[in-house]
């Protein structure tokens, strides 16, 4: 049964829940291997991308409180802020030194901040910075403003769009289920909602990202069956859109955090663990080219191993980074050791933009 899977998998073929719940059973060296190899059909064999980029946080004050979330705080709290315009300013002149590309908008859902403040914002920055590209908010975000606004969603991304954003990141999809979904993040949107997000994205032709944070309340057919809804999401794009342009899973970062404490769940998802949802995602995901190693979260070494489990990419030296290091993740790397890591892996590092083009260091 196992090995009808793996070359259904091998032909480029969607595997149901069933065949994926029969993944997890096999050896994780077989899912490297099979992963591996359907990743050096997707991308140049021996290129790794990666990119410069910021993230900038718009506010911490969150009306939402995620229970894996140690970032947020309340309006009249002495952590709460919202990042000024001049702080952006520097921000962006740090970016452009070390041959950035793009911020990395997010922050949290401020109960009394709406669509008219991050029009200006955007607006702010591209004045500022016009080459600058805005990867911003994310569905959770353009759900809560599309409903402050009392417009739709479609309505709300064209406004965005037109003030300056560039591409949807695919933040706050957590797992896409409702059960684990009014457990971790109960104010947050639901899965259908996050679907319906990106759906009406892929129809505009907006640059998305899908991401998974696993590790947590979780089961293993939850796993998949987010795995699939993206699929299913892709496979729903119109011809001429780009969709999902990557997929990036990361594991659960328990420090501190309420979830944690009131479920007592410690750091489920070690190395091994990491690897192996890296290659579940390549051979479930066949219709999204690039998969992107966490190694943020999970660290250099585990990093690299997982350009043999499916991984074509890196992501971002991220600059700068306030959420998940809240949390636990204190890995950090600059350009040069980014270069370096690739190569001692055995690969070529291929600097890229958003659109995964390829840019010169």
């Amino acid at each position: 049964m196992s090995a009808s899977v793996l070359q259904k998998a091998l032909k480029g073929q969607s595997l149901t829940l069933e065949e994926g719940e029969i993944l997890y059973t096999l050896p994780l060296t077989l899912l490297m291997q099979v992963a591996h190899t359907l990743r050096l059909q997707k991308a140049p064999k021996d290129l790794v991308t990666w990119q410069i980029d910021r993230n900038v946080n718009i506010t911490n004050i969150c009306q939402c409180r995620c229970k894996f979330c140690n970032f947020h705080a309340p309006p009249n709290n002495e952590r709460a802020y919202i990042t000024p315009l001049a702080s952006y300013k520097q921000k962006i002149d740090d970016l452009i030194r070390l041959n950035g590309d793009q911020l990395l908008i997010q922050g949290g859902m401020h109960p009394d901040l709406g669509l008219d403040f991050y029009t200006q914002l955007f607006k702010q920055l591209k004045s500022y910075a016009p080459s600058i590209k805005l990867h911003a908010l994310g569905p959770p975000e353009i759900v809560h403003l599309a409903k402050k606004s009392g417009i739709s969603y479609a309505q709300t991304l064209d406004t965005l769009i037109a003030a300056g954003m560039d591409s949807l990141p695919g933040a706050g999809a957590e797992i896409l289920d409702d059960r684990v979904r009014k457990i971790v993040s109960p104010a947050k949107a639901s899965t259908e909602e996050w679907l319906e997000v990106m759906r009406v994205a892929h129809k505009k032709h907006l640059l998305t990202s899908a991401t998974m944070m696993f590790g947590h309340v979780e089961t293993v057919r939850e796993r998949l069956k987010h795995l699939i809804r993206i699929r299913e999401l892709q496979g729903e794009k119109p011809k001429e859109s780009t969709g999902f342009k990557a997929f990036i899973p990361w594991p659960f970062q328990p420090v501190n955090t309420v979830l944690q404490k009131q479920y007592g769940i410690e750091l489920l998802s070690g190395a091994m663990e990491y690897v192996r949802m890296i290659a579940i995602s390549r051979i479930m995901l066949p219709n999204i080219d690039n998969i992107q190693a966490s190694w943020l979260t999970v660290g250099k070494e585990v990093g690299q191993l997982c350009l043999f489990a499916g991984a074509n990419d890196l992501g971002s030296i991220m600059i700068e980074e306030h959420v998940v290091s809240q949390a636990g993740a204190n890995h950090s790397l600059n350009t040069n050791e980014m270069l370096a890591l690739i190569r001692s892996a055995g690969f070529t590092p291929q600097l890229r933009d958003q659109h995964y083009r390829y840019r010169n260091l």
